[in-house]
């Protein structure tokens, strides 16, 4: 189901973080083939949360739009992202571009309209966890596609296999269900998604969807 389009079935982003980019279009038909639901994409500018290497550049983007049929979504983690961003993603192909809450700042809600109404494109907000839920309120409203909250303490945590580095916290579980009751008594539950971001697994999914993770 198109991102944006709420039913009972739960559905999957697939991160392309820690994606082979040597064989990214077959990693790409991989996921596709598994049933996912959409690619997520986080888009860095080198400068944001001191992450200094870039991540998810134009070229990448443009390599996996072009791969899938599936809807890709560029989540910002930017400092102060504007208009110019925004065309380069549309023109590469995103339908969803998912806006940082915490550093998007007063220009958010400029960016938010125009995004939906200029580029035609799905919007989201996402944040930290650590962000209170109640920061959210304002973001839920008819524009808004999504709401995305990324767990990070423990941030990192070393893996072995493979596994993603994600760890959970218990709070984070609280904030996803203090958000689907925000979203509830607002009447837009068949409208907005309520992700959870990073270190969902098959030990813990149940209890995030229980709690009215989309």
């Amino acid at each position: 189901m198109p991102i944006g389009q709420v039913t009972q079935q739960c559905k999957i982003a697939a991160g392309l973080f820690w994606a082979d980019y040597a064989v990214l279009g077959a990693q790409t038909g991989e996921l596709e083939a598994a049933g996912v639901d959409w690619l997520h994409i986080e888009v860095r500018d080198g400068k944001y949360m001191d992450f200094g290497m870039p991540r998810g550049g134009y070229d990448i983007i443009e390599a996996v739009c072009k791969s899938t049929s599936l809807e890709v979504e560029a989540q910002l983690q930017m400092m102060r992202p504007g208009f110019s961003v925004f065309d380069q993603l549309a023109d590469l192909g995103v339908s969803l571009i998912s806006l940082p809450l915490e550093t998007t700042n007063e220009m958010i809600f400029q960016n938010i309209t125009y995004i939906k109404e200029k580029l035609g494109l799905k919007v989201g907000v996402w944040a930290w966890q650590g962000v209170p839920a109640a920061a959210f309120e304002q973001f839920i409203h008819p524009h808004i596609d999504i709401i995305e909250y990324e767990s990070r303490a423990p941030f990192w945590k070393a893996t072995t296999g493979g596994g993603s580095p994600h760890t959970i916290d218990p709070s984070v579980l609280r904030t996803i269900r203090q958000l689907h009751e925000m979203i509830a008594e607002a009447g837009m539950s068949d409208r907005i998604e309520l992700m959870e971001d990073g270190g969902l697994n098959a030990g813990n999914v149940g209890e995030f969807i229980a709690a009215g993770m989309t």
